[in-house]
């Protein structure tokens, strides 16, 4: 089975579809699948479901996708540097399901090992409970978080080889695997293809078997903020 696509339009089609759940790896900018994200917007899919994160910013990451107005929902954990996120938000444009961030990842990877549920304590007394059953162990109240269950997930990782294991790079593990694992399809986006076997079993971090597509490309690699000093005198 060929899991290699010649660009990211190629990988998703016959994939996109409207009102789809779409799981996103990254964090900030750290690690999204840029490309992939820029075809969905070309793809012109609309009524959206994003779990990610964050929305990137306004013109990066799914922030493109705000501001065309194919995003109907986020499931994310923070709001963060996206002003158009926050002004959709605030005037009842776009639904938001907030999730704390670790609940967020163990909803995903939850639903990449088929769990439907699972309970934590993380949220009670706070909104986040608000609706969800609560239940007590060992004398401490928990609230049910439901696995995460996507029809698509989107990631970015800096090796693969041609069956579909993935190495991510640093910081840019953070929602990747996690991400990758619960979706009915994976398509990755990576820097470099290797030939089967080069890869150092012990340091794959997302077995193939998660991954169904693959592309390779060249990535901007933007820095959500830059923060410079002056160089000393010499």
């Amino acid at each position: 089975m060929n899991k290699i696509y010649g660009s990211a339009a190629e990988a998703l089609d016959g994939v996109l579809s409207d009102g789809m759940l779409i799981a996103a790896g990254g964090f900030g900018l750290c690690g999204i699948p840029e490309l992939l994200l820029e075809a969905i917007k070309e793809s012109g899919v609309k009524n959206l479901t994003f779990a990610s994160n964050n929305a990137g910013v306004d013109d990066f990451g799914i922030g493109i996708l705000l501001q065309t107005r194919q995003v109907k929902k986020m499931i994310s954990s923070y709001v963060g540097e996206n002003a158009e996120f926050m002004r959709q938000y605030l005037s009842g444009e776009l639904e938001l399901e907030f999730n704390p961030q670790g609940t967020l990842a163990e909803r995903m990877r939850a639903g990449g090992c088929g769990i439907p549920g699972f309970y934590t304590k993380t949220g009670v007394g706070t909104v986040i409970a608000e609706g969800k059953e609560h239940k007590e162990f060992n004398g401490e109240t928990y609230i049910l978080e439901e696995g995460l269950f996507a029809d698509l997930s989107i990631v970015k990782a800096w090796k693969a080889d041609d069956t579909g294991n993935l190495i991510f790079r640093k910081t840019a593990r953070n929602f990747n695997p996690p991400a990758a694992m619960c979706g009915r399809i994976c398509v990755a986006e990576v820097e470099e293809i290797v030939p089967r076997g080069e890869l150092d079993p012990d340091h794959i971090h997302l077995p193939g078997i998660y991954v169904h597509r693959i592309i390779q490309g060249e990535h901007e690699k933007r820095i959500e903020q830059r923060t410079t000093r002056k160089r000393e005198e010499a």
